[in-house]
């Protein structure tokens, strides 16, 4: 009722088309799996107040293998598609049913504010224009 609703994709946008880039860091470690850190506040009265009592200003999710693999591909050139053909060769039939499950964990992170998508503008006027 207060927050601010999330501009998630529309169910008329094809999700495959979309390109999403990531928003914040993260790290690997020696095994290759990526953690990502999240930040604790994002206001900067908060920051200032609390954060400099805190040992980080970031939050840390571990990934798991194909969550690592989704974080690697996601670099603000390769379509969702793009992404998903990758996860496919890679990972076989472990990874399905892969367009959910990808759909899935990209709208998590979109949520979270870990990526954005950067043509949604563009996807929206190629589907008005049809």
């Amino acid at each position: 009722m207060f927050g601010r609703k999330k501009k998630t994709p529309g169910p008329d946008i094809n999700l495959l088309e979309l390109v999403p880039e990531q928003t914040v860091d993260s790290t690997r470690d020696d095994d290759g799996i990526v953690t990502i850190l999240g930040p604790r506040f994002k206001s900067g009265l908060m920051k200032k107040m609390v954060g400099s009592r805190l040992k980080s200003p970031h939050f840390k999710i571990a990934l798991d293998d194909i969550g690592t693999a989704v974080w690697d591909n996601i670099d603000g050139a390769r379509n969702i598609g793009e992404i998903a053909n990758i996860l496919k060769e890679k990972f076989g039939e472990k990874i399905e049913p892969c367009y959910d499950r990808l759909a899935m964990f990209l709208t998590q992170l979109e949520m979270s504010r870990f990526i954005r998508y950067k043509n949604i503008e563009q996807v929206k006027a190629r589907r008005d224009e049809k």
